[in-house]
């Protein structure tokens, strides 16, 4: 008869290569994304995120990619046939259709801007906020403004966008109190609409502001477009802050920063606990400290305006400083209108 000791080692050793081939048994995720994969923003990142996690966790990763913001159950269905193992539904419109596909099916899915979806082994959110980055943002809008005066022009008022909005204006007001700020909304859900980003832009830099803080997806090629044909009040030059990717590739001159997201941590994180069975257990964030969130430095800033943006940044990760991640639309416009930080 064999010892305790000899049963309770075969029990490891069989719960060791129980997990080991459960970790194996993860072969295959999938993105789906609403626009193309080349924005420089939003959909791009996310693809090529999932990829730098699927290649780090040695995972294929299918992307479904310019599927609009219609009915993706058919694309979701697809790609589950096709051997996904997990979704990432890489926008907040596609919240409803993920969850539903992923109960039919037993597959996993993840959501964004939707913390209260979380359920065990079956949905996660990961509702990205680069507020911490966009305080900065606002500190470096701040100090580099020749007119005193700030336009914000967002695609609509996701939680994502309200939180930057809402650092962004605390950052700004924390460097120079009487700043003035423009805010202007191209449409509910004008992600896309370059058109519109241009039109409104303008109006914003019409009203004084020489530095626009613009959170778009595809609408921030009109943004640009928008800074890069009008003059300031002083007929200087206006400057852009944008947001998730980094468009110095195409920048004419008036790319000041970009508040960058780096997603690969947190698709990381999420295959991980696919593979350990954890998956659900939790949300998913961004920050600072983790590298996930950044701000991007142009040769449009100077160094020693850049070396005070750090100073603070390194405030903000020891805690010093307190940056406050506010979805709601309401306490931005309640701040907007307080004039208080």
């Amino acid at each position: 008869m064999r010892s305790w000791q000899t049963i309770r080692s075969a029990l490891w050793v069989s719960l060791f290569y129980c997990v080991s081939s459960q970790a194996a048994d993860i072969k295959s995720i999938a993105i789906l994304t609403p626009e193309p994969g080349t924005d420089f923003g939003w959909n791009q990142q996310g693809i090529d995120a999932a990829k730098a996690a699927g290649e780090k966790q040695g995972v294929k990763v299918m992307v479904a990619e310019n599927l609009g913001y219609g009915d993706v159950r058919p694309a979701m269905r697809d790609l589950i046939d096709d051997g996904a193992q997990l979704l990432i539904a890489h926008a907040s419109g596609y919240n409803q259709a993920a969850p539903e596909i992923g109960a039919q099916s037993k597959v996993p899915v993840a959501v964004t801007d939707s913390p209260a979806a979380l359920k065990a082994g079956m949905v996660a959110d990961y509702t990205v906020s680069g507020h911490e980055g966009a305080y900065l943002a606002g500190v470096l809008a701040a100090k580099m403004s020749r007119s005193g005066t700030l336009g914000m022009v967002v695609s609509g008022e996701p939680p994502s966008w309200n939180a930057q909005s809402n650092a962004f204006i605390r950052g700004a007001r924390a460097t120079k109190a009487d700043i003035k700020i423009r805010y202007a909304v191209i449409g509910p859900a004008a992600y896309s609409d370059a058109a519109g980003g241009k039109r409104v832009t303008t109006s914003v830099i019409a009203a004084g502001a020489d530095i626009i803080f613009g959170q778009g997806n595809g609408s921030s090629f009109g943004m640009l477009q928008a800074v890069e044909t009008a003059k300031a009040a002083d007929g200087g030059k206006v400057y852009f802050i944008d947001v998730i990717g980094d468009k110095s590739k195409i920048d004419k001159g008036n790319l000041l920063s970009s508040v960058l997201w780096n997603l690969t941590p947190v698709f990381s994180a999420m295959i991980a606990d696919l593979k350990a069975d954890k998956y659900g257990s939790h949300n998913y964030k961004t920050s600072l400290a983790d590298g996930s969130i950044s701000l991007l430095k142009t040769t449009h800033i100077p160094d020693d305006i850049w070396q005070s943006v750090d100073q603070v940044k390194q405030q903000i990760i020891a805690g010093s400083i307190k940056v406050p991640a506010e979805y709601d639309a309401k306490s931005l416009h309640d701040l907007l209108n307080s004039g208080k930080s």
